[in-house]
């Protein structure tokens, strides 16, 4: 009986026969991967492997992989290898190995189209229903909260909601009269050049004054807001849940809602409105400088067109909508920043998220507080 093993390479014609003799176990791991090795070359260059297993002594999970090992080199070019001389106490052994990593991959067919666009919509469903979730669950906590500080208004946090009006809504002013002039100049441009054509310049005054304050003034106010404020809520969330620091209050038996989520959304819905305001004159004033030197109209002519045009009920109308865009862009600020997980890439992708999905909510709010308002005559 052999206590090393062996492996016998004799060449017939275009067949090689191995004959590997004595103990292939894991005891002689080295010796294994030596002697397959010095018989690689005479492997690459037969047609045929014949593996005489008559003269093993000792098998085991090593020893059978090392050989299987030779027959996938064989096989790999398109060669045949056959195993022979197997005792049957071996046989169990070798059907295992040869099972090993022999995962065939299913032939990939084409996607169904039909099947793959309702998978997406199933996916996007699930989604939105996970959103709609936490949305419900923001507005409760923040509902909870609320009637907190009605009971015990002490609890009222009102030197971090004086600072939140601060940012959000002192130093937003600059950037909101800027923009919203700009809108309502480039507005009145547009209407005294193409109503020109049909002699109707006096209807540009009209349309600003009319899209400024039912429609334009709150949606670009809002839209603003939800890039500047509610990404910087959802940053500063994030980057508290990430250090941890949200955990560390509620240890501190201090809710997070009442400490950090109800001053940021109160300052919104306070400040909204007035930033809405200060936008729908700024735009007026951008119209009327336009209506003077561009469409040949006095500031006399045009304030009282515009008095002639508008009426209270429109003001109302655009000023209504802010508090409830407000809201919602409170809530999702905050709740994606409460989803932010703990890494870079996750505060990243959960504020860009939060500002797509704000500026979406307002521009749908929009939509259906139009349909709700001309359904009431207003």
């Amino acid at each position: 009986m052999n206590h090393e093993p062996l492996l016998h390479a004799t060449p017939s014609g275009d067949v090689l026969k191995l004959r590997p003799e004595g103990p292939w176990t894991a005891a002689n791991v080295m010796t294994l991967e030596t002697l397959s090795r010095s018989v690689g070359g005479d492997v690459d260059r037969s047609r045929a492997v014949t593996l005489d297993m008559s003269g093993i002594s000792a098998l085991d999970t090593l020893g059978a992989w090392v050989l299987e090992k030779l027959s996938r080199r064989v096989a790999s070019s398109g060669r045949s290898a056959e195993f022979v001389g197997l005792a049957d106490h071996f046989s169990g052994l070798m059907d295992e190995v040869r099972q090993v990593n022999r995962h065939t991959p299913a032939p990939s067919a084409a996607p169904n189209p039909v099947l793959a666009r309702l998978g997406e919509l199933g996916k996007s469903a699930v989604g939105a229903r996970e959103d709609i979730t936490i949305f419900l669950q923001m507005l409760g906590a923040l509902f909870m909260a609320i009637i907190g500080v009605l009971r015990r208004p002490r609890s009222l946090r009102l030197t971090s909601l004086v600072y939140q009006l601060y940012r959000i809504g002192w130093q937003a002013i600059p950037i909101v009269t800027l923009i919203t002039f700009l809108i309502g100049a480039i507005i009145a441009q547009q209407g005294f050049f193409h109503f020109r054509r049909f002699g109707a310049e006096s209807y540009t005054v009209d349309m600003v004054g009319i899209l400024v304050l039912r429609e334009l003034g709150v949606l670009i106010v809002a839209i603003m807001v939800a890039g500047r404020s509610g990404s910087a809520y959802t940053a500063e969330l994030g980057s508290m849940k990430m250090r941890e620091e949200i955990d560390a209050l509620s240890t501190m038996g201090l809710d997070p809602v009442d400490v950090l989520i109800l001053p940021r959304i109160a300052a919104l819905v306070i400040a909204l409105p007035i930033l809405t305001f200060i936008g729908s004159i700024a735009a007026l004033y951008g119209g009327g400088l336009v209506a003077q030197f561009y469409g040949d109209m006095g500031p006399a002519i045009y304030i009282a067109r515009l008095h002639e045009a508008i009426s209270v009920t429109h003001f109302e109308v655009g000023i209504l909508k802010a508090p409830f865009m407000a809201l919602v862009i409170g809530i999702v600020a905050c709740s994606e920043g409460l989803r932010v997980k703990g890494s870079a890439e996750s505060l990243g992708r959960q504020t860009t998220t939060s500002v797509v999905k704000s500026i979406f909510l307002v521009i749908v709010l929009d939509g259906l507080f139009a349909v709700f308002f001309a359904s009431i005559g207003m």
